[in-house]
Order: C-alpha cells, then sequence, then structure tokens
C-alpha cells in the first residue's frame, strides 16, 4: 500500500488527535474542518488535526489536500479505500493519547473538544467514548420512515452521560461519526477490523461494534456524554425506500460477519431457519418498486434477513 504524510500539525504533543476519514468529499470536509477551527475553551497544542484521503480520484484528492493545508492539517493518502484502513492509518501517524474519530460530513460543537477533555480527564478514565450526533437532515424526513430505523442514518439523540452495559439504554454507544479512543487501548486490540466498515459502495458496518467489544472484554470501560456533539448532513440521497432497503442489507450482512469474527457462527447459524423464513415470508413485498413507500418496515426486515443469509455463506 501506498502511503504518504505531509503536513506538520500545530501539535507536537497533543492531548487529542481528531482524525477525519473522508473519501472525495471535499464540499463536507471543509466544513467539517472548519468546524474544528473553531473549537473553545482549549488550550494551544490540546489536539492535531489528521486529514486520512481514502483514495480518492485526483481532483478530488487535489481539494483534499488543499484543504488539509489551508487547515493545518496532517494529510495521509492511502492509494487503498475502506474505512477501517483509514482510521487505522490516521491511527499510525496520530501523536495523541486520544484518537477522536470524525466523519467527514460532521461538524464538532465549538465545544466538542473541551468536552472531550473534561471526559477524559476525570474520574474512571474510558478506553471509548462518545456523544450526540444530531441530524442535519438536507431533506426533510420522510414521514413513511420507520421510526425504529432512524437509528441507521447515525442519529443519536440520548440526552444522558453513563456507562455501556451499566446505566445507559440498549443502542446507545459510541457511533463512528463521533467515536473518541484512547490511543493505547486501540493497539492493544489491533485496530479497526479492515474486513468490515464501509468498502467503496459496501455498506458494511459494525466495525466500531467489534472494537467496542474488544475494548470491554479486555476491560476498558465505555462512555457516553452528551457534551460531546457533532452535527451529522443525512443527504437527501438517504432518505428513500432504495438507500434503506439496501442499506438494512448490508447490516444484515454485517451482523452475521461479526458473529463469525467474534466466535459465534453456531450461534448465528441457529439463527439462520428464522431469517430464511422472515425472507421468505417477505420476499413477495421486495418485488415493489424501488421508490415504493409501502410496507417499509417488512420490507427492510426481509432485506436484513437475505444480507444476513449471504453474510453468513459468504463467511463459509
Amino acid at each position: 500500500m501506498r502511503v504518504t504524510s505531509s503536513g506538520t500539525g500545530a501539535a507536537a504533543c497533543p492531548t487529542v488527535s481528531a482524525i477525519v476519514c473522508t473519501h472525495d468529499r471535499p464540499g463536507y470536509l471543509a466544513a467539517c474542518l472548519a468546524g474544528l477551527g473553531a473549537q473553545q475553551d482549549t488550550a494551544p497544542g490540546a489536539f492535531e488535526t489528521i486529514v486520512v484521503d481514502s483514495a480518492s480520484p485526483p481532483p478530488g484528492a487535489a481539494a483534499i489536500a488543499a484543504l488539509a493545508a489551508q487547515h493545518g492539517a496532517r494529510l495521509v493518502v492511502a492509494d487503498r479505500a475502506g474505512l477501517s484502513v483509514a482510521r487505522n492509518l490516521g491511527a499510525a501517524i496520530a501523536r495523541g493519547r486520544w484518537l477522536a474519530y470524525l466523519d467527514d460530513d460532521a461538524v464538532p460543537d465549538p465545544h466538542w473538544l473541551a468536552a472531550i477533555l473534561r471526559a477524559t480527564g476525570s474520574g474512571l478514565e474510558p478506553a471509548a467514548l462518545g456523544g450526540k450526533i444530531l441530524p442535519h437532515f438536507e431533506a426533510p424526513l420522510p414521514a413513511w420512515w420507520p421510526e425504529n430505523l432512524v437509528g441507521v442514518l447515525t442519529v443519536l439523540t440520548h440526552d444522558r452521560p453513563g456507562t455501556v452495559g451499566v446505566d445507559l439504554p440498549r443502542g446507545v454507544e459510541p457511533y463512528g461519526a463521533n467515536f473518541i479512543v484512547r490511543a493505547d487501548a486501540l493497539a492493544a486490540i489491533g485496530g479497526f477490523p479492515e474486513g468490515l466498515g464501509r468498502i467503496g459502495t459496501r455498506l458494511l458496518s459494525n466495525e466500531e461494534s467489534l472494537v467496542l467489544r474488544r475494548l470491554s472484554d479486555a476491560g476498558g470501560r465505555i462512555a457516553y456524554d452528551p457534551a460531546i456533539a457533532v452535527t451529522h448532513s443525512i443527504q437527501a440521497e438517504r432518505l428513500t425506500p432504495a438507500w434503506l432497503l439496501r442499506r438494512q442489507f448490508w447490516q444484515g450482512v454485517s451482523a452475521a460477519r461479526l458473529r463469525q469474527i467474534l466466535g459465534q457462527g453456531r450461534t448465528a447459524w441457529a439463527e439462520a431457519p428464522r431469517r430464511l423464513v422472515a425472507g421468505l415470508v417477505y420476499a413477495p413485498l421486495l418485488l415493489l418498486p424501488a421508490t415504493a413507500t409501502a410496507q417499509l418496515a417488512r420490507r427492510a426486515r426481509a432485506a436484513y434477513s437475505w444480507g444476513f443469509l449471504r453474510g453468513l455463506l459468504a463467511a463459509r
């Protein structure tokens, strides 16, 4: 793999390395970097910014490089696409004790960094933590969107801090758009799994779930603090039935892969008959036009089930 690094960054020994992984989206990256440059209530040198260009085509790569230079960020360029690959490259050159990952379409609150420093500098130190991810809808959320599937848009609005598995509701944990992890803890578990996470147009996920599971198994505490907030752009093209069904299909693939990686293949195969029944029962609904909004919750369940089965079979 070819990797180059440029830029010196503003801090020789920062506490936090803010890492933004991006692929050919300089418009979103510009807003994210502007948000990092507007951080308040922090000491000089408290953080550095790293931009990881995940194999963007030449025009996008040139624009990303210019933005990194404009904002004093260190730049890493990878010639192999993949979100987990990019995150690991960022970690490899980071100088901070804490790695704060942001999606390129997420803009941090002006007090985001100060909130991270408070949360990591007092009490029982976590291995990883996250915070609010507030949506910025580029088009209105459709009325037909299933309420229980809003979370697939990477939205997290829980208002109370806590510890995962102790005093937080199910599903409240760090998400990748706003994901902070202690550098040594991440290195100890081998970084992000490069077989999971977005790769090109494949909407693979669960890489953060695997990292959190491994950190927890190693005795690390996983925390959530709503003061660590970002605003996440929800693109209009995601607010369609076709995108939702594709997202659920790949979520099923990801869930099966995660179970295999965790050594839970036997229990995953035990679940296969139930997934097959759901897939077959609701399969006729998948014949509806991609633009149809009818029976979305059931169609999404079918898509997830077929994805889960595909993930199991691919693992074999």
